[in-house]
């Protein structure tokens, strides 16, 4: 896991909620294909060079491991087409070793930011917002999002949080935060409360600045 080192090689000079990437989660798998020790570290060695390629191409910014299996991806485009182009190219991904999901991404905390190594690996707490728009939660869904917009303000105020984006219109988002985080402050969102957003918290191991945090 540790040896998976983060790639973070395009500068961003754009401000605001301007900037938008494609988010890429490559999900851990639980029914991949059992395969030896040897093809698996070849798939990652192939890995590795591709991620080094796409970075070194101005196509990939920022990448980094899950704690525990998967990882992320942010790429420097809002092209479905030309992501899956570049995804392909992945020999990981061409060995189907995750579960892909690829979203537009508009950070309005944080960024995506090159760095130039020697890096400064750290762990960060990742968690991933899902939108479940029902019949109950429609009517009343642009309340509901300001009431978890504003829950977010007020955490980026203890000046823990790293990153904060979404996903689109209504498909979630991400917050990222220094340190452990107690699960009943994510559950305490309002938008958890009423039935429109699920979570998920994971562990993400990335370099320092990543995000253009200082």
């Amino acid at each position: 896991m540790k040896t998976f080192l983060t790639i973070t090689l395009l500068a961003i000079s754009m401000l605001g909620y301007s900037q938008k990437f494609t988010f890429v989660f490559l999900n851990k798998k639980p029914d991949a294909e059992k395969i030896t020790p040897e093809e698996s570290k070849k798939i990652m060695d192939g890995h590795m060079a591709n991620i080094n390629r796409l970075a070194s191409e101005g196509k990939l910014i920022s990448a980094g491991p899950f704690e525990g299996g998967g990882g992320i991806f942010i790429l420097n485009t809002t092209s479905v087409d030309d992501a899956k182009q570049w995804l392909s190219t992945d020999p990981g991904v061409q060995a189907k070793r995750w579960d892909i999901e690829m979203f537009p991404y508009t950070p309005r905390i944080g960024s995506a930011c090159s760095l130039n190594p020697p890096y400064d690996m750290v762990m960060y707490t990742f968690v991933r917002f899902d939108a479940i728009v029902s019949k109950p939660t429609a009517a009343t869904f642009p309340m509901i999002i300001k009431k978890h917009d504003d829950y977010l303000k007020k955490l980026s105020e203890t000046g823990n949080v790293v990153a904060e984006g979404i996903f689109g219109d209504n498909e979630g988002g991400i917050l990222v935060m220094k340190g452990d985080i107690q699960r009943d402050v994510i559950e305490s969102d309002p938008g958890i409360q009423e039935g429109l957003l699920e979570f998920k918290i994971l562990q993400l191991y990335i370099a320092k600045g990543a995000f253009c945090e200082k």
